[in-house]
């Protein structure tokens, strides 16, 4: 399989509380299950990747925003009541594109709304949709992308390779220091700390036309799985969803693409899942143990120099 979807079984509850959701796994069909929060987040850096963006995310670890705009700073136009909020469906169409979207390098400051943000499709530009500060009631947090005059770009939740653009106020910022870069070309997903590798481990990726979609997106949440199937791991659910939502089984239409185990490692290395990444029960349990919620995740054809990790790539141990 290879998506997860919050389905809404257990009804919008507290951040602690218990969250109906449903995963895309590439094999079998999804059920509801509950997606339950981690602590903290982070984003390292994978050494070599392409250029860095044109306007880097500000420097500051946890730092509140809500101060006065400068005189500088486009005014952001009301946006009405009536736009719809950011949710596990597909996000709303009129978000600009991510033009770093297969850029490694790392984003190493996350957004965490603190209220209800318009979000729009440029520093200045039209209110497009609401970002909430939770999802079916997990709190999310959102990597930033970019910053100009004073706005601030995340990557987009439930959507492929776009932004969302904030105002300043309504949010606080985190340190990130994590980050999982997954190679599509040998099927390979390494998870860096502080721009260094710690660990690679190969992987299982989407079939033919349900390819695991390219760019960059992050970790929304995780979940407990669903079947035996999944080997009882959690499961994380991320931000992006299918590049064509006809293409996968019916029974898993609205998922999001996940990064899971499986009962088996037979299939490592190959194109089987529905667009998920899918990798041993042991390095699945070692990315739950270390990597929280709003850590980046860039899904790329191959980066220009394998990692150093890649040398001896954990495979099989469950």
């Amino acid at each position: 399989m290879g998506f997860e979807r919050i389905v809404g079984v257990s009804g919008r509850r507290g951040f602690a509380a218990a969250v109906g959701v449903a995963v895309l796994m590439g094999g079998a069909a999804y059920t509801g299950w509950a997606l339950t929060p981690v602590p903290g987040t982070t984003v390292a850096r994978p050494g070599e990747g392409p250029a860095a963006p044109t306007t880097a995310p500000s420097t500051a670890s946890t730092a509140a925003v809500g101060a006065a705009p400068a005189e500088d700073v486009p005014p952001a136009a009301p946006a009405p009541d009536g736009l719809p909020e950011i949710d596990y469906d597909p996000a709303p169409a009129g978000f600009p594109d991510d033009p770093d979207t297969l850029d490694t390098t790392p984003l190493t400051e996350g957004v965490r709304p603190t209220r209800r943000l318009a979000a729009y499709d440029g520093p200045g530009g039209k209110p497009v949709a609401f970002l909430m500060p939770t999802i079916s009631g997990v709190e999310i947090t959102v990597p930033i992308a970019r910053t100009e005059v004073g706005w601030t770009a995340v990557l987009l939740p439930s959507a492929n390779r776009k932004l969302a653009w904030l105002p300043p106020g309504g949010f606080r910022t985190v340190a990130l220091r994590d980050q999982i870069v997954v190679e599509r070309v040998p099927y390979r997903l390494t998870w860096y700390r502080d721009g260094a590798a710690q660990r690679s481990w190969q992987v299982s990726l989407g079939q033919r036309g349900q390819e695991t979609p390219l760019g960059r997106t992050f970790v929304l949440g995780r979940t407990p799985p669903p079947q035996s199937v999944y080997a009882g791991v959690d499961i994380y659910a991320l931000g992006s969803i299918p590049d064509d939502l006809d293409s996968v089984p019916a029974s898993l239409r609205g998922a999001h693409i996940g990064i899971h185990t499986w009962y088996h490692d037979g299939e490592l290395g190959q194109m089987t899942t529905n667009g998920c990444i899918r990798l041993t029960a042991s390095g699945q349990r070692v990315l739950l143990a270390e990597v929280p919620e709003g850590t980046p995740v860039v899904v790329v054809d191959e980066l220009p120099t394998p990692p150093p990790t890649a040398a001896q790539p954990v495979i099989g141990a469950r």
